[in-house]
């Protein structure tokens, strides 16, 4: 007992590194956002999104998304899973108690038959010397931590979702509206037209070359119809509910917070499920090598039974107290380097895993930047385009007044009222980017995390 005593402290001496705790490896946050790193530590990312979005409808929507989505659902019993495991793994510190209940009936040369029992509850302990248990622990825990960081991640884009198909329906519809009104004037236009001809003013020409730009029109009303019916359909996928139409409201009547705070780079570790998620994959990997190095030492595992027996040997007694423990160690020597081979892989994919954790964080910063130059760069066009439909407008008015008075053309005409058309769906194409790169911003700072609920 004594030389075993003896085997298992020599290597515990040599065995510290399977009881190391995971440590986070060092990794560069400066200038992860580009030119867009400030010194505040809040960020829109940190608003909850009942607060983001004011719009009614569109939180109902997404109430009914995180209630009712399958990835979500589908996440969250992941997490189940992962508990079901880590709970394991804690209780694979006690001892296991088994009960085996056996009896025989024996009889030879027709002798009386002979009866005996035996009623042993047998237990069995592995005692966790060099950390195979408590590294299988940490892992299951890193395993759950990292499904809830996986059912955080589907609901950040569950609701980042919703909101872009909401605000692409409200941007549709306002585009349908622009455009309705443009094929009205359109109308209007031709009959103004077909008058002028009549009078000798124009010819059929100028009359043909509205009518077709007119229809254009009109057909350019289907295809929106088409879009408005698609993005209600896969919104409806996403809620799953049958396809049907959409309540909303209107673009112009949206309002999202204008201070665009990404704070500082390294709340990006914190904030950011996917980063996180990845990380902890890491520590997984981390401690599946401690525990692929733990299987290099000695296992020790206690045993015993205790219950009521009638055999004794050749005499047949009353049933009696029966007792025996037992304790063995196993320590590999040859299995053709199985072990070792464990370890190298497991090391490798601690690696890979490392590498997964840095490009995940440089990924969330170039998402960060994306996001941000979107919103910035649509808020830059605003004016520009207010100031382009103005002048627009004044082109229309004054080329029809031109027509019906002097010698400018009909195609004079045709041109501005085509290219007011474009600037006003431009306008609107303008204002649904600056929303989009709003609601990118707030997914990519890790926006839509319970904030009531505490860390785990």
């Amino acid at each position: 007992m004594k030389k075993i005593l003896i085997i298992c402290l020599a290597a515990a001496m040599t065995s510290c590194g399977i009881y190391k705790n995971y440590s986070r490896p060092e990794v560069q946050t400066d200038g992860l956002y580009g030119t867009a790193e400030t010194a505040d530590t809040t960020t829109i990312g940190d608003i909850s999104w009942q607060e983001m979005f004011s719009d009614p409808c569109l939180r109902t929507l997404i109430d009914r998304a995180l209630e009712n989505n399958t990835d979500l659902q589908s996440a969250q019993w992941r997490v189940k899973e992962a508990e079901a495991t880590l709970k394991s793994a804690r209780l694979a510190y006690l001892p296991s108690f088994n009960f085996a209940p056996q009896g025989s009936i024996s009889s030879f040369d027709n002798s009386p038959a002979s009866k005996t029992y035996s009623i042993p509850v047998t237990a069995s302990w592995q005692i966790d010397i060099f950390g195979g248990l408590t590294n299988a622990k940490r892992r299951a825990k890193a395993l759950y931590l990292q499904s809830q960081e996986y059912e955080q991640a589907v609901k950040t884009q569950l609701i980042a979702s919703v909101a872009n198909l909401y605000y692409t329906l409200l941007m549709l519809d306002s585009q349908y509206e622009v455009t309705g009104q443009t094929a009205e004037k359109w109308e209007e236009s031709i009959r103004t037209m077909r008058a002028m001809k009549e009078a000798g003013m124009t010819n059929e020409a100028g009359v043909a070359q509205y009518e077709g730009s007119y229809y254009a029109i009109v057909a350019s009303l289907r295809d929106i119809e088409y879009s408005i019916r698609e993005a209600e359909n896969s919104l409806c996928t996403i809620l799953a509910e049958t396809p049907h139409e959409i309540e909303r409201g209107r673009l112009d009547q949206q309002e999202l917070p204008m201070d665009l705070a990404v704070g500082v780079p390294v709340q990006m570790l914190s904030n950011r499920p996917d980063v996180r998620s990845a990380e902890y994959s890491l520590m997984q990997s981390f401690y599946a090598t401690n525990a692929a190095r733990s299987a290099l030492y000695p296992s020790i595992t206690l045993s015993g039974s205790a219950g009521w027996t009638n055999n004794a040997g050749t005499i047949i007694n009353p049933g009696k107290l029966l007792l025996s423990a037992a304790g063995s160690l196993l320590q590999p020597i040859f299995n053709a380097g199985t072990n070792r081979a464990n370890l190298k892989i497991a090391k490798a994919q601690q690696e890979e895993a490392k590498l997964s954790f840095q490009q995940t964080l440089l990924n969330a910063g170039a998402e960060v930047n994306n996001a941000l130059t979107q919103c910035q760069m649509a808020r830059a066009k605003t004016d520009v385009r207010a100031k382009q439909i103005e002048a627009m407008e004044r082109a229309v008015a004054s080329t029809e007044l031109l027509m019906q008075h002097s010698s400018t053309t009909y195609l004079e005409v045709l041109t501005a009222q085509q290219s007011l058309l474009s600037a006003q769906l431009s306008q609107i194409a303008d204002r649904f980017d600056e929303i989009q790169g709003i609601v990118n911003l707030y997914q990519a700072l890790g926006g839509g995390r319970d904030l009531t609920t505490e860390e785990k």
